[in-house]
């Protein structure tokens, strides 16, 4: 019976393809573990941020809502040059004769 294995190779042959299926599935196990746990964390992540993103945009309106608008003001500078406006200088064009002398 040259055709067969003796029982304690087809025994290892076994054992072997056993342990490479179990490794395998728990190679598989690991795999879909961290892509699970990489959909959670970027889910917890994107809620977080809009959470932030939601909290700034309540605050600013509430701010918004309590500080009174400022009221506009004349400032000092503005009513002295509007009551009395700087002297310009008074430019008057120079003439100048541009006749020749009469022969």
């Amino acid at each position: 019976m040259a055709g067969r294995r003796p029982s304690n190779a087809r025994d290892r042959h076994t054992r072997e393809s056993q342990e490479r299926a179990r490794l395998h599935a728990a190679r598989g196990a690991w795999h879909e573990g961290i892509i699970r746990r990489r959909t959670r964390d970027n889910l917890i992540a994107s809620i977080a941020g809009g959470l932030i993103v939601v909290g700034a945009f309540a605050s600013q309106a509430a701010v918004a809502q309590v500080t009174p608008a400022p009221s506009p003001s004349p400032s000092p500078s503005a009513t002295t040059t509007i009551d009395s406006p700087s002297p310009t200088p008074d430019v008057t064009p120079s003439v100048e004769s541009t006749e020749s002398p009469a022969p």
